[in-house]
């Protein structure tokens, strides 16, 4: 009597919920999942096979992990997860889930919990989905805005001093090369006196455009350091590399041809300095800024329009602190 009275309150609950066995098969498979999924429940009772309803590939569901007593694994599977240490209390994830019934992508936060008898024994792992994907939507939007600069829309100071300290401590741990661009629109100053703040903002966006189109790596980022400064990480690339980045962006940036009469070159130009380093624990990443903006105050002392490049060394770097 409480145990049917238990399954058809399960049945009924306006939550999407399943129940798996210690086999990971199907033992419910609620009306309010059904909606979710698009899949009858007649079609999944007994059978293990469930990931079918969230994914178009293979792969185990929070419940499975559970019932597999493979929660170590959860990091593989689903980067947004709470506390692995108590697992017997259950686990939560968020992820996105493609519903190939439905032929959309969702994004479900995700409660596991085992369920035992009396003596400690796993006996099943009820699985409960919520839709969050308006919320993450709503979330990544924000995000959007909090990362990326206002006029040009390219990423903003704020996101380029996070990305440098992740990229530091991935290339410090893989012994990989870090190269950094300052890029400065030169006698900009004179420019928005020259043409007016309206002309100084569409130059800006110009030129923040031509430089994204000229990144040909995914993991390379172009941000609004300042002003009319630009700042350009380049992971695993080295002072060589760096440098050809470097000139490709101060050619582009000339053959925009945007016109400058109080430019000795007659149009709108940049000056670039660029610094490499292999990250290690006896330097930071401040101090491949400073070497980068080093550079480019050579670069802008030589004439402008130009390049110029400083490698750093760790040895080095620490005699100076």
């Amino acid at each position: 009597m409480e145990r049917g009275f238990a399954v058809n309150l399960m049945e009924h609950l306006v939550v999407p919920t399943f129940v798996l066995d210690t086999q990971c098969r199907v033992m419910i498979w609620n009306r309010a999942c059904e909606r979710l999924t698009g899949i009858a429940a007649a079609d999944m009772l007994g059978k293990s096979d469930h990931w079918r309803a969230f994914y178009n590939g293979q792969r185990p569901c929070l419940a499975d992990l559970i019932a597999q007593g493979r929660t170590a694994e959860v990091d593989e599977f689903y980067p947004e997860h709470g506390s692995v240490s108590e697992p017997r209390y259950g686990l939560y994830a968020e992820n996105w889930c493609v519903m190939p019934q439905h032929g959309t992508r969702l994004y479900l936060a995700i409660d596991a919990g085992p369920i035992y008898d009396r003596s400690g024994k796993l006996i099943a792992v009820v699985e409960t989905l919520r839709d969050m994907t308006l919320q993450k939507l709503a979330q990544t939007a924000l995000q959007e805005l909090a990362n990326h600069d206002g006029l040009t829309g390219i990423a903003n100071r704020r996101s380029f001093d996070d990305t440098l300290k992740r990229e530091w401590r991935r290339t410090m741990r893989d012994v990989q090369p870090l190269s950094l661009l300052m890029v400065d629109v030169d006698h900009f100053k004179n420019y928005n006196d020259t043409h007016g703040h309206i002309a100084g903002d569409e130059c800006l966006k110009r030129v923040a455009l031509a430089m994204s189109n000229q990144m040909h790596r995914a993991s390379d980022v172009v941000a609004r350091y300042g002003g009319e400064e630009f700042g350009v990480i380049l992971p695993n690339s080295s002072l060589e590399g760096a440098t050809i980045v470097a000139e490709r962006l101060r050619k582009t940036v000339e053959e925009l041809a945007l016109p400058f009469a109080g430019s000795e070159f007659g149009h709108v130009t940049v000056s670039v300095g660029a610094a490499s380093v292999i990250p290690s624990p006896l330097i930071d990443a401040w101090q491949l800024i400073s070497a980068a903006d080093n550079a480019l105050y050579e670069a802008k002392g030589a004439g402008r329009n130009r390049i110029a490049s400083m490698q750093v060394e760790a040895q080095s770097a620490s005699k100076q602190n």
